[in-house]
């Protein structure tokens, strides 16, 4: 605590923040608080800067305000962040997504769903409404003449008619649990002879065919979405740190073991190489305490 007083001691913030879990970071904010007599954050908003200063902040926040101030952000302000909206919404849990709206509601006295309805039209907006209403079942229970059912009436209305019935991809796709929609991806690949994933590519396009894609890749596993999502943010001209510092953040604490093994399994290289070859400074310190070493 005495080390992060000398707010500019980043050694220190490297040191202490990535290897705390959140609610270790939340007594140390109010601990800082006690014996300063200044909130902590407010305090390393003025001493840092840029990416370290993102991935601090953001490391400091409760998981349901951190998504809330990341759906603020891609909300507010010309132009919307639609690829975050879809990253978040299509990944959280019932539990997750009623935490982050509610954690919205008391931060910004906005209601997201109006505030994305604002920003969004069409079948995208519908399905982020469906998404928000954490309406999905989340038993275990897979009912296969469902299931049978599910993916012949997503053929039809999708890759066996001219045009395509979107509403019949919503209902299923955002409101079955994940065993269920699993087997409804099986019994769709039999009818069609294609994964369901190459037909949705086929039958819709933008934003609408990104949010079914992410949907899709979630229910398979979310761990590959990630590793996905951190590759693209590195790969090629320059890097996406918005997508990279989101994703790093948010799933520290619950499946970035799972999402390295993804990462090395999917692309051949390590995540810690990856963020080591593409990130400077202090920022790429935090992100790789943040990452951990291979094992």
């Amino acid at each position: 605590l005495c080390q992060i007083d000398h707010c500019t001691d980043e050694a220190a913030i490297i040191s202490i923040l990535p290897h705390r879990t959140i609610a270790q970071r939340q007594q140390i904010k109010e601990a800082y608080k006690r014996a300063i007599g200044k909130e902590l954050v407010d305090e390393l908003k003025s001493e840092l800067t840029g990416n370290f200063e993102k991935v601090v902040i953001g490391l400091l926040m409760q998981a349901p305000f951190y998504d809330a101030y990341e759906l603020r952000n891609a909300i507010k302000g010309a132009g919307t962040d639609e690829a975050c909206l879809i990253e978040i919404l299509a990944s959280r849990s019932s539990s997750e997504i009623k935490a982050l709206t509610a954690a919205y509601s008391k931060e910004y006295g906005r209601n997201l769903e109006d505030d994305i309805c604002g920003d969004t039209s069409g079948m995208f907006k519908r399905v982020l409404v469906s998404l928000l209403t954490a309406g999905r079942d989340e038993s275990t229970t897979v009912d296969e003449a469902l299931a049978k059912q599910d993916a012949k009436e997503i053929y039809e209305a999708g890759e066996a008619r001219w045009g395509t019935d979107e509403v019949k991809f919503l209902t299923v796709l955002c409101v079955r649990n994940r065993n269920h929609l699993l087997k409804v991806f099986q019994e769709y690949q039999q009818i069609s002879g294609r994964d369901i994933e190459d037909s949705i590519k086929r039958e819709m396009s933008g934003c609408l065919e990104d949010v079914f894609l992410a949907i899709v890749r979630c229910i398979k596993s979310k761990p590959g979405f990630f590793a996905e999502r951190l590759h693209k943010s590195m790969k090629g001209l320059g890097t996406t740190d918005s997508i990279l510092i989101r994703v790093m953040v948010s799933r520290s604490e619950i499946d970035m073991e799972d999402i390295k093994n993804e990462f090395l399994k999917t692309y051949g290289k390590t995540l810690y190489s990856f963020i080591k070859g593409d990130t400077s400074g202090d920022y790429r310190k935090i992100l790789l305490e943040l990452c951990g070493p291979e094992k």
